[in-house]
């Protein structure tokens, strides 16, 4: 027989990893909640129509397609099955399809609910989603999102707000990183100059891997692709970039001849709104104007931010891309027959961030702490005495077990000790008779008896 497998670009999580991976998401929902998010689930299958067009056409590609129940060629077009037009095929075969993010699932449900929302809408998601990549470090086809969003209002606080929850959850997870910010208008003001929607689109594709290949990577291939007066406009944003100070940047934009445009006010306008929301308040990680950021997918319309790792304490052969992103997406549900609802969201790379701290061996110790204290029976009489014991315990708030059944001491303290649990309650027939019980610190090594009722002060002190 076959041993069993997982399809490419999925894993299982044992328990020592979903230890850390709740203390992340414990984290995150957290930092949501005192920013006053509320939570949201969505299905993990959507609408094909719901998902197609609004990630682009690279984004469209990578749609996990459910095909129809039953005989799901039994309407196919022959003529296309014989030409094996698979494209064409798609939407006679399938109509559903697997999330591939989970903002376009909250447009959706805007529209749906809009009777019953008040606006400005504020929700958080922490949920699964699906794309057919290729798999490689840090890219996974199944993965996790952790989204905030806010819906029916322009004001820049909220990108204020964004930017703080990314600082604060980070800070708060104990990893470094830089939090880049962008407006989608500066880059549009580049139009213009390169002659046009489809020159500009393909532009904005090629510095979105500026990460990935460098400044000479994008310059060489907007050079093949012969782009109008792409290579300078990419050296214009690139020596801009360089420039020390956010306040420098928009100056040198502002003076950009080739670039002035409606688009190119508006995005230096807001930037410096946010910039004065934001300049007076304690930061625990870099927040830098990156004139350079596009973030890929095509509903963006106004700010975008991006959060990169910058912790030295990550091994130098470990490298990995953006851990958190987001913008504002002023027309998405427009899509979806609801003008006028503005939106900005950030969400944040759950698996990427475990990576990261993984490897640097960053998770702190009570990441991995479930149980605080086990009982250990010496003989099967003690049992009954240790669940009355473990029962108050649990009242109490304290993660509590007692062993199943009365092994030998040595295994019990092994199984203990596996488990990172910090203190060993163990019961004889000496204890049962005295009403006592030895308290045993296992990070210590410290032992003291006391009597039943005061083991909550013995692990409090």
């Amino acid at each position: 027989m076959d041993k069993p497998s997982l399809p490419s670009g999925t894993r299982d999580f044992g328990p020592e990893v979903m230890m850390r991976r709740k203390f992340i998401i414990g984290i995150i929902e957290e930092t949501f909640k005192r920013f006053g998010f509320l939570p949201l689930e969505t299905p993990a299958v959507e609408n094909l129509k719901t998902l197609q067009g609004k990630y682009g056409d690279e984004g469209d590609q990578l749609l996990f397609k459910i095909l129809n129940n039953g005989d799901f060629l039994a309407k196919a077009d022959e003529n296309l099955l014989h030409q094996r037009d698979s494209k064409s095929l798609t939407s006679q075969i399938s109509d559903r399809g697997l999330r591939y993010d989970l903002t376009v699932p909250l447009a959706r449900f805007v529209v749906m609910n809009r009777d019953k929302i008040h606006f400005p809408f504020k929700r958080y998601q922490i949920q699964t989603v699906w794309r057919a990549d290729r798999p490689q470090k840090g890219r996974y086809r199944e993965f996790w999102q952790c989204d905030a969003d806010i819906l029916g209002s322009q004001s820049i606080s909220n990108e204020a707000d964004l930017l703080q929850i990314y600082d604060n959850a980070f800070a708060t997870l104990g990893l470094k990183v830089n939090i880049r910010f962008n407006h989608r208008g500066i880059l549009d003001a580049f139009e213009p100059w390169l002659e046009g929607a489809t020159n500009h689109d393909r532009f904005m594709q090629l510095i979105d891997k500026a990460d990935k290949i460098g400044f000479e990577g994008v310059l060489n291939e907007i050079t093949n692709e012969a782009i109008p007066n792409g290579a300078e406009a990419w050296t214009l944003l690139h020596n801009i970039n360089n420039l020390s100070s956010n306040e420098e940047k928009l100056t040198a934009l502002q003076n950009a001849s080739n670039i002035q445009h409606e688009a190119l006010l508006k995005g230096i306008s807001e930037i410096k709104h946010l910039l004065s929301l934001l300049n007076n308040l304690p930061a625990s990680n870099t927040m830098t104007l990156d004139v350079t950021l596009a973030r890929g997918l095509s509903y963006y319309t106004g700010m975008v931010m991006e959060v990169v790792p910058a912790d030295d304490r990550i091994p130098e052969d470990f490298r990995i891309g953006s851990i958190g992103g987001g913008g504002r997406y002023d027309n998405l549900t427009g899509v979806f027959g609801l003008k006028d609802v503005t939106g900005v969201g950030i969400s944040f790379g759950l698996d990427r961030i475990y990576d990261l701290m993984d490897a640097a061996a960053i998770f702190p110790t009570e990441s991995m702490q479930s149980t605080v204290v086990l009982f250990c029976c010496m003989d099967e009489n003690a049992l009954s005495s240790a669940f009355g014991m473990a029962k108050n315990l649990r009242d109490a708030g304290i993660s509590t077990e007692v062993y199943p059944g009365a092994v030998k001491l040595k295994k019990q303290l092994d199984y203990a000790n596996n488990k990172s649990i910090q203190w060993a309650c163990i019961l004889g027939e000496q204890e049962i008779a005295d009403g006592t019980v030895s308290v045993k610190n296992l990070i210590s090594g410290e032992q003291k008896t006391c009597p039943q009722n005061q083991i909550l002060q013995q692990i409090s002190q």
